[in-house]
């Protein structure tokens, strides 16, 4: 499906549906419309009691050269923001889709680029293993048009949305198909096609870099580890950003090994990795003056006879050692590698993302993701950059130092369990210890909202590609 601009008149539009966005009370949009086509419109509007309400659509057979006209409601007009406009664009995109609707145009557009995002995520389908499909039907949507749309919003629109649209089609691929050695394949395939740089470092390479932590987690596994270094450089960045994702393509918790139920939907363990490659290819997109690495330690967690242990000692890259107390929590094992690793890299800050905990779901709800930062400044950005892209973030706090005694140990120097209470705050903790000395970091625990059990929004049932967009617009505003 494509998203354009349309600059001709409405009355002469002759795609198959004209969509409205409407305030609560103010149909002024209406009077681009012919006089009596309007007229028909007010009638049905009073007689279906339709008032513009967030998230409500009215739809009006029209018999002209359009088949019918949307009305999507954007609530009152001094509280729409971004949001409610990706929300409003997605009904309205879903909507043609159950017509049957090829192609349409949308009016009264407000926040475009986020209208873009909308109709782009809320198109979205993951249907590719089904084996049976009606190919009418399949042909979707195939154009959207923005009434005197911005050109460059439609661009940011775009790329925004079709990184977080990448990410979500890999963490919708089941583990049989992603793994370790494929991702790193398509991390290489993804850089080529994008002019970047991509070093892919093997199991070999993995123990002589020192990186003991994320090989002990991937060892369990027939398919052996990988270390996945991706790199936007431009001529004379103004700063460096690594982004960090957690790889775990599958988690079957080791030999700590979950219940079923627990263990159903762990392919989302990549989703922070997923995230990263999105990133990676929107920059490369973008061209910020901003060199960008995109870091993943990609493992499979599995109960093998070589698998690592509750009580083993592990020596990270950063020469911290790790006791096991459960290997079950192994996303933050893998991680210090990956965070040694790009404090190395001396970046003026580090941003990790990775479905980590429980507990932080416990904590937030399955629709929110914890932020951990050891910056304020930096926290209030990704903050301010999570208010413009509706993904969900709320702060929790790093400074108890009772709770911070939890993940000391007797016989090294860090255990990677804290206990159940605090869980996501002494998970955050743990990687904060690999985090290096004066670098700016921020965590975002996004176990909750990485996957959804449900549509909603402009979100299918399944991977939600979080923290891409969110990624995405902190480079944009604060570089």
């Amino acid at each position: 499906m494509d998203v354009v601009s349309y600059k001709g008149g409405i009355n002469e539009y002759e795609g198959d549906c004209l969509v409205f966005f409407v305030p609560e009370g103010d149909f002024s949009v209406l009077d681009l419309l012919r006089e009596d086509n309007k007229k028909i419109l007010k009638r049905i509007i009073e007689a279906e009691n339709f008032k513009g309400e967030k998230d409500k659509l009215l739809k009006i057979p029209l018999g002209d050269k359009v088949k019918s006209v949307y009305l999507v409601g954007v609530g009152k007009k001094e509280s729409v923001d971004e949001e409610i406009y990706r929300r409003a664009s997605a009904i309205g995109v879903r909507q043609m889709k159950k017509d049957k609707y090829r192609r349409g145009l949308f009016i009264g557009v407000d926040k475009e680029r986020a209208v873009v995002e909308g109709v782009l995520l809320g198109n979205y389908e993951f249907d590719k293993y089904k084996t049976k499909k009606d190919n009418e039907n399949k042909k979707g949507v195939e154009e959207v048009g923005l009434y005197e749309g911005d050109e460059e919003n439609i661009r940011l629109g775009k790329i925004f949305a079709e990184a977080q649209i990448y990410a979500r089609n890999l963490v919708n691929e089941p583990g049989n198909v992603i793994n370790p050695v494929t991702l790193s394949e398509i991390a290489k395939k993804l850089a080529e096609e994008k002019g970047l740089e991509c070093k892919v470092y093997d199991e070999k390479d993995i123990q002589e870099m020192g990186m003991l932590a994320l090989y002990s987690v991937g060892k369990g596994s027939s398919t052996p580890p990988r270390f996945i270094h991706i790199i936007y450089k431009p001529e004379k960045p103004k700063k460096k950003i690594v982004f960090v994702g957690k790889g775990l393509t599958f988690d079957s918790g080791g030999l700590n090994i979950k219940p079923g139920d627990y263990m159903r939907t762990m392919k989302i363990d990549k989703s922070g990795a997923c995230a990263v490659l999105g990133i990676m290819k929107a920059v490369a997109e973008l061209k910020p003056d901003v060199e960008v690495h995109g870091l993943i330690g990609a493992a499979e967690n599995m109960p093998g006879g070589s698998a690592y242990r509750p009580d083993d000692i592990i020596r990270a890259k950063n020469g911290k050692t790790i006791e096991i107390d459960n290997t079950d929590a192994e996303g933050r094992v893998t991680l210090a590698d990956v965070l040694s690793y790009a404090s190395d890299l001396k970046p003026d800050l580090i941003i990790d993302m990775a479905t980590l905990t429980g507990a932080c779901m416990v904590a937030l709800g399955e629709y929110t993701a914890g932020l951990f930062s050891n910056d304020d400044e930096l926290a209030r950005s990704l903050e301010e950059a999570s208010r413009k892209t509706g993904e969900r973030i709320w702060r929790l706090p790093l400074d108890d130092e009772r709770l911070r005694k939890k993940i000391k140990s007797n016989v090294a120097d860090v255990v990677n369990s804290g206990g159940r209470y605090g869980g996501a705050i002494t998970a955050a903790m743990f990687l904060q210890e690999f985090v290096g000395e004066g670098i700016k970091w921020a965590h975002l625990d996004i176990a909750g909202p990485a996957y959804s059990k449900e549509d909603f929004f402009y979100y299918q049932k399944g991977a939600t590609g979080f923290g891409v967009r969110l990624c995405l617009e902190y480079l944009l505003s604060n570089t």
